[in-house]
């Protein structure tokens, strides 16, 4: 009995990986998937432990970012030249100045953003619903808006510190569960002027910073005192979501150099709107 739950622990962690290697890059909100996921697969631990997990399991994704793009954010590579480690350097004070708005805001009052929206289970899925529906509808509108435009910023490198902030600014509307970071940052990155490929790309390397530091304050909090299943399970889950963020990035990268955006955007309509369903069901609203 004892090896049949663990197992179950271990199956859970890993659906749950693969849940969040695929939507925490393409923008369509991890946190409303993970939401619906843990109604049914919800794992075997403490609310502080679950929480934990729902984060730390990012790390898994993250680094998927740091292999795909290594040789572009790493400055001492002996491959490059000067002028190319003065692009990566120029590069990572961009995301640095992007960062910033996330770092004023976020962590002072990461309590405080806990609390008004991930405490109450019934306000927390309505806000997830809405986020959903409201920002699909905005990729749509901008994706026609845009039809036809041709886009301001082209390369990473013709990314300006102002326009980098400004995407930074957006990048904080994550703090509303539902919305997804990379869906706020793309599609501020869209309306700036940004290409969808640079876009995408910043996006994922903004998060390098924004996500490591993410865990990084959460495991400070809870501490590193696991059992071992809670061990095997958080390994579990960082490894698979691993290997399925390499999947989802890949795909996105290669499906926006085709393609705009209003795919996610109806999807997230779709999903926005069975999240409401189910939980007005669920509670009996």
């Amino acid at each position: 009995m004892l090896l049949l739950s663990v197992f179950w622990e271990v199956v859970k962690a890993i659906v749950l990986g693969i849940v969040e290697g695929v939507t925490e890059w393409l923008p369509i909100s991890s946190t409303g998937h993970m939401i619906l996921v843990d109604e049914f697969l919800k794992l075997e631990a403490s609310a502080e432990f679950r929480d934990l997990f729902l984060v730390v399991v990012q790390l898994g994704a993250i680094l998927s970012v740091v292999v795909l793009f290594w040789r572009r954010i790493w400055p001492f590579d002996k491959r490059k030249n000067t002028t190319e480690v003065r692009e990566t350097l120029t590069l990572w004070l961009k995301i640095i100045v992007a960062c910033l708005p996330t770092v004023v805001v976020a962590v002072p009052f990461e309590d405080a953003i806990e609390r008004l929206f991930y405490r109450n289970p019934i306000s927390s899925s309505v806000t997830v619903a809405a986020a959903l529906i409201v920002y699909g509808v905005l990729f749509i509108v901008v994706e026609n808006l845009n039809r036809g435009k041709a886009p301001r910023i082209g390369s990473l490198s013709a990314l300006d510190y102002k326009t980098a902030l400004a995407i930074g600014l957006f990048q904080v509307l994550a703090v509303i569960p539902g919305t997804s970071r990379s869906g706020a940052t793309i599609l501020g990155a869209i309306l700036l002027g940004t290409s969808r490929p640079v876009a995408a790309e910043f996006t994922f390397l903004l998060a390098i910073p924004v996500m490591f530091g993410a865990s990084f304050l959460k495991l400070l909090k809870f501490g590193l005192h696991f059992t071992g299943l809670e061990a095997a399970v958080l390994l579990t889950g960082t490894a698979v979501a691993f290997i399925v963020s390499l999947l989802a990035i890949r795909f996105l990268m290669n499906f926006v150099r085709k393609h705009d955006f209003k795919v996610f955007g109806w999807y997230r309509i779709v999903l926005g709107v069975v999240v409401l369903l189910y939980f007005l069901i669920r509670y009996g609203l």
